[in-house]
């Protein structure tokens, strides 16, 4: 039996990608014999939880002063006091049971909660990177890079294996530490939970429908999608663009650009949503978009994948290794409002390019599932283990 320690300071309903992908794996974890988990992670509110995930699994929230308006981003202050708060409970934790290793999502803050453990306690650990937690990744976070870069090498040397969720991503931590080795396990995702809708010809020559979903945040690169729609709807009326994600300040810019290039009345705003929402608005749309700057493996993008839906995406979050240009979709260049318009007018003029490029989308992502990811890590886990004691 490998007992693990997993740390991840967002689990849902907290965070985003990287909160899904720890559920989907403790899913997957709970019908392994071989395993038990204990997570640390965040509490919704003031109060420790205590949770029996499965039989082989418990989940342990903490109180960071959580402000429940805000559940997918997390402040500085919040992750300071989770630092905090975990490493003392992992600690307590690790004098109470035998933990053969840990495991942690991002490697600031908390591989370094595991990089002190391994100090202290003498456990080996591995580290996922989902994306912020890489130099040079996210343009908010120029200055935190320049103070935490070197702490960020220290965890990445130290650990038994550094996972990535994409190729792109390898390629960006290895700007940072060129000597550093590095596993890439791709995301899942649930095919049966999310499924092809029913959209016809029919329904998009009345309104075609496209699909912008994510988090909203200046990264996405949807101002371009935006730029892009004066030129889409002067030719083709009846386009409309949907916005699915978080909303704040990057919505009311996002508002007010439309305004300002005469398209409001072609863009509708859904806000959050959430994942019970999720599988009907991806099956209410006819073509997903993404122009983002920079992603590490996209969750929106397996869930546009697994919903049937043709892509147009930017060579960014896992797009170059799951959207074959001109198979299921396009690649579009970045910040390239002009490739937008002409890959958008390729399916508003032909009737059945949609249809066959999701289903080419839907093969792609049967191809993606949580069970595969969560083997190669119990592969690493072993690996892990065997390494340390020899």
């Amino acid at each position: 039996m490998k007992r693990i320690l997993l740390i991840n300071y967002e689990f849902p309903p907290l965070g985003g990608g990287a909160a899904n992908a720890t559920e989907q794996l403790l899913k997957e974890f709970s019908a392994m014999e071989d395993i038990s988990v204990e997570l640390v992670t965040s509490s919704l509110n003031d109060q420790y939880v205590r949770q029996k995930f499965s039989k082989n699994i418990i989940i342990h929230r903490l109180p960071i002063g959580k402000n429940e308006k805000n559940l997918h981003y997390q402040t500085q202050k919040e992750l300071l006091v989770y630092t905090w708060k975990a490493y003392r409970f992992a600690r307590q934790l690790c004098n109470k049971k035998k933990f053969d290793l840990s495991h942690s999502f991002f490697a600031v803050p908390c591989g370094v909660i595991s990089l002190l453990l391994k100090w202290q306690k003498n456990i080996p650990y591995i580290v996922s990177l989902r994306g912020a937690d890489v130099p040079g990744y996210s343009e908010r976070f120029v200055w935190i890079y320049k103070f935490f870069t070197p702490l960020i090498r220290r965890v990445w040397k130290s650990a038994a294996f550094v996972v990535t969720n994409s190729k792109g991503l390898t390629e960006l931590a290895t700007c940072s530490a060129p000597q550093q080795t590095f596993v890439e396990i791709f995301n899942g995702i649930d095919t049966q939970y999310y499924v092809p809708g029913h959209r016809t010809p029919q329904d998009r020559a009345k309104e075609f429908r496209i699909l912008c979903a994510s988090r909203l945040s200046f990264r996405k690169g949807f101002h371009d999608a935006i730029d892009a729609l004066p030129a889409i709807v002067e030719t083709f009326p009846h386009v409309k663009m949907i916005f699915a994600g978080g909303d704040g300040g990057v919505m009311q810019k996002l508002k007010g650009q439309a305004q300002a290039l005469s398209v409001q009345d072609h863009v509708v705003f859904l806000g959050h949503y959430t994942k019970q929402e999720a599988p009907a608005i991806y099956q209410n749309a006819d073509l997903f978009l993404m122009p983002s700057l920079n992603e590490g493996m996209s969750n929106n993008l397996l869930e546009a994948l697994a919903s049937g839906l043709p892509v147009l995406m930017t060579p960014t979050g896992g797009a170059q290794e799951l959207v074959k240009n001109g198979k299921n979709g396009f690649l579009i260049g970045m910040s390239n409002a002009d490739d937008i318009v002409r890959n958008v007018k390729k399916f508003l003029r032909d009737d059945v390019l949609c249809e066959r490029m999701g289903k080419e989308s839907r093969e792609v992502a049967l191809t993606m599932q949580w069970q595969v990811a969560a083997q190669k890590y119990n592969d690493l886990y072993e690996k892990t283990i065997q390494g340390f004691s020899d």
